[in-house]
Order: structure tokens, then sequence, then C-alpha cells
């Protein structure tokens, strides 16, 4: 899988989705990020779900996170409702809070979320296809944190 943004056909960028929230899935590599976009997609319900956009790794394919895929993908997944973006790891989150501190390189209303990243990736693509707000979406995600497996 190479590093540019993947919003798996219809579901993903500008067009279909407007008006929802866009989640975007920032990891350190590509193939966990479009994974996590696909599995969010499955269990959602697939069909026409909100957009869901993969930004993992670097723009050669190799690990690490990249301002610029991370942008884009923000990009392609506003639809004018605000962009939750939901982060693996520790740089992922620092490249994140770097846009979204630079003010203009990310789509007005992007916020960081804070959540673990599948569960919250899938209860995010859930609320925001079920036409949440971007409060609710990041609610959703973030109470993902209080999953319990056992």
């Amino acid at each position: 899988m190479s590093g540019t943004p993947s919003s798996g056909g219809a579901n993903g960028g500008p067009g279909g989705s407007a008006g929802r929230v866009g989640i975007v899935l920032v990891s350190h590599s590509a193939a966990v990020a479009a994974s996590v976009a696909e599995l969010a997609r499955g269990l959602a319900g697939g069909g026409d779900t909100a957009p869901v956009v993969a930004a993992g790794g670097l723009p050669d394919g190799g690990l690490g996170t990249s301002a610029e895929l991370i942008a884009e993908a923000a990009k392609s997944a506003d639809g004018g409702a605000g962009v939750a973006l939901l982060v693996d790891l520790g740089s992922a989150v620092l490249t994140v809070k770097a846009l979204l501190a630079e003010g203009d390189e990310l789509p007005e209303g992007s916020r960081l979320v804070d959540a673990p990243f599948v569960e919250g990736a899938v209860a995010a693509l859930v609320t925001a296809s079920a036409g949440g707000d971007l409060d609710a979406v990041v609610a959703a995600a973030s109470e993902a944190y209080a999953y319990r497996k056992v």
C-alpha cells in the first residue's frame, strides 16, 4: 500500500458525504490506517458512510507520519461539518498538533481526538454516518476508552 490518502471510493472525500463530519485516521503505517478505515466502514454498515480517509506512513511508503499526507487527507474528508483526526502514536499526535497550530493547513473545524485508534475510529464513523455533529463524533470516539473487554 502506498502512503497516499485512501478514501475507499465513494465513501470518502468530497461529493457524496457533504455535510457530515469527516474522519481522518493517522497512523505511522499506511497499511494500518487503510485497514482500520476498511474495518470501520464494514462495522458501520458499509454503504453511504461519512467520509473516512487514511493518512498513514510517509510519501515514499515508509513508516512515519507526514504532515503533507495528513493535510491532504483532511481536505479530502472535509464535507463542511468538521474533521475528526484520530491518531495512533506519539509523533502522529505531535504532527497533528503542529498542523492545528499552523492554522491554515487543515480545514476549519478540524479537531484532534483523544481516543483509542481502532475502537474510536469505529465509534466516530458510526456517529458521523448517523449525522452526528463534530462534538458528538468526538464524544463517541473518546468514550471508546471505556469499552470493557472482560
